[in-house]
């Protein structure tokens, strides 16, 4: 997974931009026969210290994340983001809130597709998430600039490959590299050793973080079971934040006999 994200990002520094200016080969991108061609660049016992993005056959022509789903399976899946401390910086005078700097991620190469012009949108990692089978639904979210799609994939693997639960999904160790190069990668200590041992002996060069590092990210997951007609909540221990269910009527009844 470490290699296959270092290909996937060289793809998306390259071709990723705002859709309004630039055609994004995303079909192209997501297509199997692309990704069998990119998985063959991996060798399995060897970390690769250079991914260059890959030729594309081409077509014509600081984060709040928040899930919510109702009685009738109804989901919400919201992130709000103004990407590192305070954002710009600039208090909108008499509202107070801070104004984004998104536009840090523009490229400054005006042949880049994510280069900088007016009225265009940034290349960013605003990723909310749905996934659903058959009867089950879920909205999920996991914050941290470009761990984002990283904690993503992990937390998606987690429930569809390893049958765990969306709490223990999200609570299981996770790795992060957070550069575009070089064979460094963040991992946390609760990943066993003689695996975090193998990956040396790849070459990956391991920066070894706590148990529930903030750095991997605090999500949060709602998910709606349509056959039972039950929900269920999960939160992240790496980041404040609460799974936090709807009080049965009884309480709220209870409440409003004792305010009278």
């Amino acid at each position: 997974m470490i290699e296959a994200k270092k290909l996937a990002y060289a793809d998306m520094i390259r071709n990723v931009g705002d859709p309004s200016f630039h055609a994004v080969p995303v079909a192209e991108l997501l297509s199997k026969e692309y990704a069998a061609r990119r998985a063959r660049l991996i060798d399995p016992a060897h970390a690769n210290a250079g991914v260059a993005a890959g030729i594309l056959p081409r077509r014509g022509g600081d984060t709040t994340y928040l899930s919510v789903v109702d009685r009738d399976g109804n989901i919400a899946s919201l992130i709000q983001s103004l990407f590192l401390s305070f954002g710009s910086g600039v208090l909108v005078e008499g509202v107070g809130f801070h104004l984004q700097n998104r536009a840090a991620m523009f490229e400054m190469d005006s042949a880049h597709p994510n280069a900088l012009a007016p009225r265009k949108r940034p290349s960013h990692t605003i990723i909310p998430g749905f996934m659903e089978k058959d009867n089950i639904h879920i909205g999920f979210g996991i914050m941290g600039g470009y761990n984002q799609a990283q904690a993503h994939a992990q937390f998606v693997s987690n429930l569809v490959d390893h049958n765990m639960n969306i709490q223990a999904a999200l609570e299981a160790p996770r790795f992060t590299k957070l550069t575009f190069g070089g064979c460094d990668v963040m991992i946390e200590n609760r990943v066993p050793r003689d695996v975090r041992d193998e990956l040396t002996e790849k070459g990956h060069r391991l920066d070894v973080l706590g148990d529930y590092s903030s750095v991997m990210g605090g999500g949060q997951v709602v998910l709606h079971d349509a056959s039972a007609k039950v929900n269920y909540g999960a939160s992240s221990p790496r980041k404040d934040g609460a799974a936090v269910p709807e009080p049965p009527p009884y309480f709220q009844e209870r409440s409003v006999r004792r305010k009278k």
